[in-house]
């Protein structure tokens, strides 16, 4: 019972519920570990990206043209979605006017040393220049470049939890 009460405090507040500690039959106290672990884990996974919804927006580096069509900018209207799709796709919303219905598509990049440690995990989308990987506090997921944004959309009430069904590192 304790470990019952010390999960739902530990997700008060996340953006994400790792769905590795959603599984039926683990103890609380499993659910709880691997929560934690989870919570810590810095490199983002297909699973990751395709599980939640993500906010975009341009930088202030970005031109002028992009940032004049981005609410986040403009302050008009709600901010930019994007969607990752198991087959390698991304997708917006309809009517976006940045996207302009061209085809995209992103790869998730990691490498590693021979220790096993990770050398560089990164997201990139066509050409675009690579994404660097941020889990913020309430373990949600940044991916930043000089141009844009993606910050993943709290889901915590997805009953399965997000994010893959293993430990990754």
């Amino acid at each position: 019972m304790q470990f019952n009460l010390q999960c739902d405090e530990l997700w008060i507040g996340k953006a994400h519920i790792p769905r590795i500690a959603k599984l039926h039959g683990l103890s609380k106290l499993t659910s709880y570990n691997l929560s934690m672990k989870d919570g810590k884990r810095t490199r983002i996974t297909k699973d990751d990206l395709v599980d939640h919804d993500w906010e975009f927006h341009f930088t202030e580096e970005a031109p002028d043209y992009w940032r004049n069509l981005d609410p986040f900018w403009t302050g008009e209207g709600p901010l930019m979605r994007r969607y990752f799709h198991a087959d390698g796709t991304l997708t917006a919303d309809e009517g976006d006017k940045v996207w302009g219905g061209h085809e995209s598509c992103y790869s998730v990049i990691t490498s590693f040393f021979g220790d096993g440690r990770i050398r560089e995990n990164y997201v990139r989308v066509n050409r675009w220049p690579p994404m660097s990987i941020t889990r913020k506090p309430d373990w949600s997921w940044e991916l930043i470049n000089r141009i844009y944004v993606y910050t993943s959309i709290a889901d915590a009430e997805k009953e399965a939890g997000t994010g893959p069904l293993f430990y990754a590192f």
